[in-house]
């Protein structure tokens, strides 16, 4: 068999094996973070999140119809794509490695065994290493960009050494010329793949020199980085920057039509290449044909976006910015609804404005564009160079200040950047997140930087004592974690050892390796220039430079069986090379990594999505504010048509005009919401901000006076701001709602329980020095809607966005709904941390009846979003609900509550707060005659307090420096006290004495009484 059918073989079988992998690990519905959204988009073709991914959207919806109809496996199979996509990533790794490998090893004339062995042991060890690691794994079971973004990095990174193979044939031209169609389609799914750009501009100089020099090196390196520039920025913001001027001129100048100027700018485009084309073609200008080939297989992959401004104009019920013209469109495409981090120049975080930057922007109205003036940015008064600590943000401030060790009122300096830079950026949030990937992990709970979560780990546990403490105290928890992953460093030694191989025998091919390395991992840490305490861990966008490391470990089999060579004869150092790279790769990695990335079992998304649908009764209005309580429940009812009588509005999207017109207009079987403030009051430009001016009015104002008031065009009603610009304002942040009793009893907007609790006027206080349009929305919807319909807020939504209404928010389970209603004595509960208004009727019935709960009863892994939820929902809907039964005298139904969480939620015990938060679950059963099932879970929740708090305390002795352990450690002490509050409460002596120990021993530690 030749060389090149060997190589498919091998490669293929590689990827098959991957796939067949994620496929038996892929997760069977929807996942949590963005996947909601891209599965919902994918399936009905709309419009996601900016800057949008138009060519994953059109794959994943083939992939679709593989469900044959069945919309519950919609998901699946997109989660299938994904696989297919990771595994086919793994395919082009392999033929990666051995291009690289069968270009370094001398080929004898009669290929032997070992030569064959040697590159196929590279190929498989490396792609297979890199198919069972942490971060590709992770991407590879669910319906996220990222595994098709890793499979165009992978294409094009392999065709230029196909290209490099060929480049002295006639016509090998053609495979830059795929390669510039692969990046332009890669647009289309993620930007990361643009990033090998450099890495690939280095290949062609090696192959077009014949002499290597410094000089040489550096202009290539330039080069590569101004193809990236020109289609980063060229090609996918300026060029349709220059449209919009086009069509501005078009339109408003010469009184064409909506899209003329673009229409006319595509022609010209199209009309100037064919002419270059021929015009090369006819005079042998061979490079300028080959360049402008490539610019246009650019552009024809760049194209997918179309289907963003089609679908855009079709105004589908998931319209993310609503991208219908080509401003708009640029918007969408520079991410206008995010903010922009400074890179060159830019405030420490406790630099004060000192002036603002607007720029001329423009909207599209009836016939024309109108032009308008938005920020674009404020200048500070103290600036630096490569600002890295920028953030205005209070909960950043205080990171920033605690991580520099900076005491109060200490101006950081321009030295603060750069530690933090190389402590946090690139040592947090990336070369951790590498080092999970070669050498182990702690767990998979979020890091804040603290010794217990999210760590790297090798397993040798001097070292990690050394690092982390408390290795030899570890609790069972901790050691049998399904997510504690120890590689003893064999992945990264094993990298290593093939970059000093290449490097001996390549350095031509090491330089761009590196290139390919840094670029995808280094230069996005620049590039994104995080901030602290993110909402998640971001390893994902790193898997580029993953992928590089993995031709190194690949590299690395041919470095073992070259080193094993110097003392055993060559049959025996193939066999001991190839097995301790093979034992040191990819066993290792599926062998530790397998229980922690097996998703087979996982559907509490699904689940928390309807149980947030099920609590709104019909026809409702549900506020929803962030990832976890907004994507899973787009999936549900634009794919599987869950409660489609629901409205779903995000509070943090109507800041937008766009979204403010798009809640208006009535989806499936929900009407729009009954806004009444004109569109030309509030769009882009108007009204974006409306500042507080206190006018000393000391009762409360009508909201319809309010909003009158706020939405006037007299110039009597506003207020001059700093920059000389008149814009309204509110006078006063007491506001207030008249109720019709008669009405709202005769509606059924209050069940029966709250009868005697309607209040004849609602009175609160608006927070916040401003009002959005998301608030001009809430006080509208106020007034118009007159109870007709529900409204509930998510019980995820931050405190300060839901307009001061909070003491009028009746808790149902998962939402809260809007009553005008105040809590009468009997109705009031006693404990501060339950709500004091809850509709303990429909809680009951919904934790009874309606919930479901994941699996996460039998599930052999849970990832810390999944138990996160599982702890929090043990305490606010199970927990608070049964006590607040107890409370009523209602033992008999306190006690179903308590069983359910029994039967439902997680047996293991994955954080210390699950001790706190299972206390009311525990006094139930107690209370209810279930002692047996209660002592159950004491029992598992003070041995992982045992345990963990033994842990925390031997982190005591070796680390001096804890933060937010000692958080824990407060959790844990509660626990015990509310424990022996119980068990007192319950006469359970066996217990109660196993606790008054735990507490002795804790006071002896700490000196607590």
């Amino acid at each position: 068999m030749t060389y090149n059918k060997l190589n498919n073989l091998f490669g293929l079988t590689c990827g098959l094996i991957a796939t067949l992998v994620y496929i038996a690990t892929v997760e069977k519905t929807v996942s949590w973070w963005d996947c909601g959204e891209f599965i919902a988009c994918a399936y009905k073709l709309e419009v996601a999140h900016q800057p949008g991914a138009p060519l994953f959207l059109l794959i994943q919806n083939v992939f679709s119809n593989l469900a044959l109809g069945n919309v519950g496996k919609i998901a699946y199979w997109m989660n299938i794509g994904s696989a297919i996509c990771s595994g086919l990533t793994v395919v082009f790794l392999f033929w990666t490695i051995t291009a690289i490998a069968k270009k370094i090893l001398k080929k004898p004339q009669q290929p032997t065994f070992s030569y064959y062995l040697q590159l196929f042991a590279a190929g498989t060890v490396g792609a297979m290493a890199f198919s069972f690691s942490d971060t590709f794994w992770y991407s590879a079971v669910e319906s996220e960009v990222y595994a098709m973004s890793s499979l165009c990095t992978a294409v094009v990174f392999w065709a230029i050494f196909k290209w490099e193979a060929r480049a002295d044939q006639h016509g090998s031209d053609r495979w830059l010329i795929f390669i510039a169609f692969v990046m332009g389609l890669s647009i289309g799914v993620h930007l990361l793949n643009l990033l090998a750009i450099p890495a690939i501009a280095m290949v062609v100089y090696f192959k077009r020199t014949s002499q290597i020099n410094l000089k040489g090196v550096l202009t290539a390196f330039l080069l590569g980085l101004l193809v990236l520039a020109a289609i980063l920025w060229g090609v996918i913001q300026w060029l349709v920057g220059f449209a919009s001027k086009i069509d501005l001129l078009f339109v408003n100048s010469l009184g064409l039509g909506f899209g003329s100027g673009i229409l006319f700018l595509c022609v010209l485009i199209g009309g100037v290449i064919v002419y270059g084309l021929f015009y090369s073609h006819r005079n042998r200008k061979y490079t300028l044909n080959t360049a402008l080939l490539v610019f246009c297989f650019i552009l024809f992959g760049y194209s997918s976006y179309t289907m963003v401004l089609i679908r855009g104009i079709a105004n589908p019920s998931l319209n993310n910015n609503a991208p219908d013209n080509v401003f708009s469109f640029l918007g969408y495409l520079g991410r206008e609804q995010y903010t922009r981090e400074p890179l060159v120049k830019g405030p420490y975080y406790d630099s004060k404005a000192v002036d603002i930057e607007n720029k001329t922007s423009y909207r599209k109205d009836e016939s024309n564009y109108t032009a308008f003036t938005q920020v674009d940015k404020y200048d500070f008064d103290r600036e630096t160079f490569f600002p890295r600590i920028y953030s205005q943000d209070a909960n950043h401030q205080a990171y920033y200040r605690s991580y520099l060790k900076l005491k109060d009122g200490e101006k950081p300096q321009f030295s603060d950047n750069f530690k933090f830079f190389f402590h946090f950026q690139l040592g947090e949030m990336y070369a951790r997140y590498f080092l999970w990937n070669f050498a182990g992990r702690q767990n998979d709970k979020q890091g804040y930087g603290t010794y217990t979560d999210g760590n790297w780990l090798s397993g040798l546990k001097p070292l990690d004592n050394w690092r982390l403490g408390g290795q030899y105290d570890l609790s069972e928890s901790q050691q049998n974690d399904p997510s504690r992953n120890t590689y003893f460093f064999l992945p990264l030694l094993l990298g290593i050892a093939g970059a000093i191989w290449l490097y001996k025998h390549n350095k031509p091919y090491t330089l761009v390796l590196t290139l390919l390395f840094v670029f995808t991992g280094i230069a996005i840490v620049v590039y994104l220039n995080q901030t602290p305490l993110q909402p998640r861990e971001r390893d994902y966008a790193y898997a580029g430079s993953f992928y590089a490391f993995a031709i190194w470990i690949g590299l690395g089999a041919i470095a073992l069986v070259r080193f094993f060579k110097r003392f055993l004869h060559t049959r025996y150092a193939l066999a001991t090379g190839v097995s301790f790279a093979l034992l040191g790769g990819p066993i290792i990695l599926v062998h530790q990594n397998w229980d922690d990335h097996n998703r087979s079992e996982k559907s509490l998304a699904r689940d928390v999505a309807r149980n947030y649908l099920e609590t709104c009764a019909p026809n409702a209005i549900l506020f929803t504010y962030g990832d976890h309580d907004t994507f899973p429940l787009w999936y549900l009812q634009e794919v599987e048509g869950v409660r489609p009588d629901v409205r779903i509005v995000v509070l943090s999207y109507l800041t937008g005009d766009w979204y403010m017109q798009q809640v208006k207009k009535p989806t499936y079987q929900a009407a729009g919401l009954p806004i009444t403030i004109p569109a030309e009051k509030t769009k882009k430009g108007i009204r974006d901000y409306i500042p507080f001016v206190d006018r000393q009015l000391n009762a409360a104002v009508d909201i319809q006076q309010l909003l009158q008031f706020v939405t006037s065009d007299n110039p009597d009603y506003k207020v001059q701001l700093n920059s000389g610009n008149l814009e309204n304002y509110f006078p006063t942040k007491k506001v207030k709602l008249a109720i019709n009793k008669a009405e709202i009893l005769k509606k059924n907007a209050v069940p029966a329980y709250f009868h005697e609790a309607v209040v004849s006027t609602m009175e609160w206080e608006i927070p916040g020095d401003h009002l959005s349009r998301s608030d001009l929305t809430l006080l509208s919807l106020l007034e118009n809607n007159h109870w007709d319909r529900p409204i509930y807020f998510s019980n995820m939504l931050p405190g300060d966005i839901k307009l001061g209404l909070d003491k009028y928010l009746v808790n149902e389970g998962f939402a809260s709904r809007l009553m005008p209603v105040a809590a009468t004595s009997e109705q009031q509960t006693n404990a501060e941390e339950i709500p004091a208004l809850v509709n303990v009727e429909a809680l009951y019935d919904n934790i009874m009846h309606k919930y479901h709960w994941g699996n996460v009863k039998n599930a052999t892994y849970l990832d810390t979003d999944s138990f996160r939820f599982s702890s929090m929902y043990a305490r606010d809907i199970f927990g608070k609900t049964a006590r607040l039964l107890l409370e009523k005298g209602q033992v008999k139904q306190a006690g179903k509550v308590a069983k359910k969480a029994y039967d439902q939620l997680p047996d293991r015990v994955y954080a210390m707060s699950d001790a706190i938060n299972y206390a009311d679950i525990i006094d139930s059963l107690y209370r209810s005659g279930q002692g047996h099932l209660a002592g159950n879970i004491v029992d598992r929740n003070l041995d992982y307090v045992s345990q963990n708090m033994d842990y925390l305390h031997q982190l005591v002795l070796d680390k001096k420096n804890l933060g937010f352990e000692w958080s824990d450690m407060q959790t844990a002490l509660d626990s015990v006290d509310r424990y022996r509050d119980i068990l007192l409460a319950a006469k359970d002596s066996k217990r109660l004495a196993r606790v008054e120990g735990l507490r002795k021993q804790y006071q002896q530690w700490y000196g607590i009484e």
